[in-house]
């Protein structure tokens, strides 16, 4: 029976509350359900703080509140492969790196540089490099050193604007960034020389997005990209990942295969995709839509088709989408309304 036959219902789980702002960015621990490890979301808000949240049986509860070091807003969070650090991108231009300690989560050090606002950090997948990015148009790709110290190897200047996402390809060491100059850029350490260089802007030329972009997500495998916009369309990216090697002319550019339009009527911030292939995004309109491929084949290519929709899943704005690392049905959403909401995708009896 294929997975998605019969009828689905999102069903809110718990609703997480404690934020006194908005809550702008999710992050959950990939060691979730390893070895019996309870599952544990990170959430940051305007409220200048993060919050751990742990399961305990059916229900989340708050664990730790990390308030001490940001002095604005946290924008985004992000686990290191192994789940042992944390990091937090902060309006007051600076990253933090939180150690779990035994449950005590201390800041081991502070990543300074970038002029102005953080955005994004995102860990590569082995967790040897780290992400940043800034209103200031910049990039920035640290090298995580012993003793919890880090070098910045890189600074990349190529987006006209600020730059709101970056995000390390799943099993390459390639960065993807997508800013509000509506392009997204991909960029690759040049084997000779140690640089890192864009080997390609995806752009409104070349089927790309007429306005912000705000997020991208990769599929399991990786040869498939989802991008979302202010535009109010998701588009669908592919790459032949077997030849899309970070270096020299191997590199096989990624190509637009999808677009969906019509789905949402206000600026989509958050998109995820999900292990088995579901794709939550998350909008300015209050509502979580789920979109799966279209096993039809009476299209040329791939194709979508909406799987579900949550209107009023949050009071307002719903800023980020993030299925949890595990092969179960969980998603967390954030919300300018300053909650946090567990759903379950679950199969109608």
């Amino acid at each position: 029976m294929d997975l998605f036959e019969g009828n689905l219902e999102l069903k809110e789980i718990q609703k997480l509350e404690g934020h006194t702002d908005r809550v702008w960015s999710l992050a959950w621990n990939p060691t979730t359900g390893v070895s019996g490890i309870p599952a544990m979301l990170a959430s940051c808000s305007g409220d200048k703080t993060v919050r751990i949240w742990q399961q305990n049986g059916h229900s989340w509860e708050c664990k730790a509140i990390l308030d001490e070091t940001h002095t604005r807003t946290v924008r985004s969070c992000a686990w290191s492969p192994s789940g042992k650090l944390l990091a937090t991108a902060s309006f007051d231009a600076t990253t933090a790196i939180w150690e779990n300690v035994g449950g005590d989560f201390e800041c081991v050090a502070t990543l300074e540089g970038h002029e102005n606002e953080v955005k994004s950090v995102s860990w590569n997948a082995s967790g040897s490099l780290l992400a940043t990015c800034s209103r200031d148009k910049s990039v920035w790709i640290w090298e995580v050193m012993p003793g919890n110290e880090f070098e910045c190897v890189s600074v990349l200047q190529g987006h006209t604007q600020d730059v709101k996402m970056v995000q390390w390809h799943p099993n390459m060491d390639i960065l993807f960034s997508c800013s509000y100059d509506n392009t997204i850029k991909i960029w690759a350490e040049d084997g000779d020389s140690d640089d890192w260089h864009c080997v390609q802007t995806i752009s409104e030329a070349n089927n790309g997005h007429s306005s912000t972009v705000w997020a991208l997500s990769f599929n399991s495998k990786g040869d498939r990209m989802v991008t979302c916009s202010d535009d109010l369309t998701l588009k669908i990216w592919e790459s032949d990942s077997k030849t899309t090697s970070p270096v020299g002319d191997g590199y096989a550019p990624w190509i637009h295969v999808s677009t969906l339009s019509g789905y949402h009527d206000r600026t989509i911030f958050s998109v995820h995709w999900s292990r088995e292939g579901i794709i939550a995004s998350g909008a300015a309109d209050d509502a979580i839509r789920f979109f799966i491929e279209n096993k039809d084949g009476l299209i040329d290519g791939p194709s979508y088709k909406l799987l579900l929709k949550k209107e009023k899943a949050h009071d307002m704005d719903v800023n980020s989408v993030q299925w949890i690392s595990k092969e179960t049905r969980l998603l967390a959403s954030a919300s300018d309304d300053g909650t946090i909401k567990i759903w379950e995708l679950a199969s109608l009896p």
